[in-house]
């Protein structure tokens, strides 16, 4: 494991995201590198699409909302 040196308005900003989506500044680190760099691999997909494959990949399917619906 290593050190990232990042400037201070970009280490705010993970601050903030990570209060609002509930993970550790680390964590929401690791998405926003793991994220870029889908992106860079898969230019044609859109957000959507990449963590649709990502939560398919990890066993994450959709709930079934037709019962709640009735």
């Amino acid at each position: 494991m290593g050190i990232v040196n990042i400037e201070d308005e970009l280490h705010e900003q993970l601050r903030r995201a990570s209060k609002a989506s509930c993970r550790s500044i680390n964590a929401q680190a690791a998405f926003w590198i793991r994220l870029g760099m889908l992106c860079e691999l898969n230019p044609g997909l859109s957000f959507q699409d990449l963590m649709a494959r990502e939560l398919k990949a990890a066993g994450v399917g959709a709930p079934d909302l037709s019962a709640a619906a009735a």
